[in-house]
């Protein structure tokens, strides 16, 4: 994917020249904005400079919402979100963050020094992205979301991240992701051999200070060895 062709994104670091990179995903009908006030929380000074980069999603139709064009990593076909899915859409989008990925590498920072995180259907894509990503990534972050084309992930996963460190984090109380896909997600990768930090909050589909907190620490310990 060439530079014209990249996503739009927003961007901060949090010194000059930084080490590690952190490309944070928005939800359904969001924008890359949307988490900038949750990373303005988070102390990562003990790991050196970092990047954010924000993409927004691109607009598209979403059936569930009427066909309402909103931005969206991928179409929401119904209320049950693994039964029909739109792989064609989740497959493209991957595509395209795989290459802010590889834009970090040529700015520098090299894959282990990159963490992806997402919420809702950034989380999905998080996981879809990260875990079939060639090379080995600092980590995973997903909120309140779940593990999309669960049934492909064993045969596409690749060697450099299987050991990837995972945090996943939802509301017990969440309407829109059931906090049981959230745990069928978690148990799904546990299954894989994969190493996942889970979280549980008396919360709907939202964050809140005490999963900030539990974020942060989280990055501090995967960004440590840099």
């Amino acid at each position: 994917m060439n530079a014209a062709s990249l996503l739009e994104t927003l961007e901060g670091q949090t010194g000059e020249h930084p080490n590690a990179a952190i490309i944070v995903l928005h939800g359904l009908g969001a924008d890359g904005g949307d988490f900038v006030p949750v990373c303005e929380e988070l102390d990562l000074d003990a790991v050196g400079a970092v990047r954010f980069v924000f993409p927004h999603a691109p607009v598209r139709p979403v059936t569930i919402n009427g066909g309402y064009r909103m931005r969206a990593w991928y179409d929401i076909l119904g209320a049950d979100l693994q039964r029909r899915e739109d792989e064609a859409g989740l497959r493209a989008s991957q595509a395209a963050i795989a290459a802010l990925i590889e834009r970090e590498r040529e700015r520098g920072i090299p894959a282990h020094r990159i963490v992806l995180a997402g919420f809702s259907q950034g989380c999905a894509m998080t996981l879809m992205t990260g875990l079939r990503y060639p090379e080995r990534l600092a980590g995973l972050a997903g909120m309140s979301g779940y593990l999309p084309l669960a049934a492909t992930t064993a045969a596409e996963r690749s060697d450099a991240n299987r050991e990837v460190p995972v945090f996943l984090a939802h509301g017990t109380q969440d309407p829109v992701v059931a906090v049981e896909r959230g745990r069928a997600s978690r148990d799904a990768l546990g299954a894989l051999g994969q190493a996942v930090e889970w979280h549980e909050y008396p919360m709907e589909h939202a964050v809140c200070g005490e999963e900030i907190a539990d974020l942060n620490r989280w990055l501090l310990h995967v960004l440590a060895d840099g």
